[in-house]
């Protein structure tokens, strides 16, 4: 069965850095386009980043400003999110999705798999 898990999520000081992680399993991550989404309390989920199948196209939504850095492992079936520079507005649930599309894609509806999500928590 098909199924997404990610870890590295937790609370961290303004300015600090986190690495979230996303192992897939039942499918393989270099099949079809990966995401990053995120919710936060009372909005609606927002794209983060997404690579596309062949991993030479990587989009960022407009926030992420050279803070954030999506990267693949094809061998150990796994996608990364690493984020630095964090601020309090980055506070959200991060999800993990694999799309039905094999370019990288930036809404929730062309993607087919979703993750439990993993909590971000940035202080002051």
């Amino acid at each position: 069965q098909v199924q997404l898990v990610e870890s590295g999520g937790g609370l961290v000081q303004t300015g600090g850095s986190l690495r979230l992680s996303c192992v897939l399993s039942g499918l393989t991550v270099s099949s079809y386009a990966m995401g990053w989404f995120r919710q936060a309390p009372g909005k609606e989920r927002e794209f983060v980043a997404s690579i596309g199948r062949s991993g030479d196209t990587i989009y960022y939504a407009q926030f992420v400003k050279d803070r954030f850095r999506l990267f693949r492992d094809n061998a150990e079936n796994t996608v990364y999110l690493q984020m630095n520079s964090l601020t309090p507005e980055d506070t959200a649930v991060y999800y993990c999705a694999r799309a039905r599309v094999v370019a990288a894609a930036r809404i929730p509806d062309e993607y087919a798999y979703w993750g439990p999500g993993t909590q971000v928590t940035v202080s002051t």
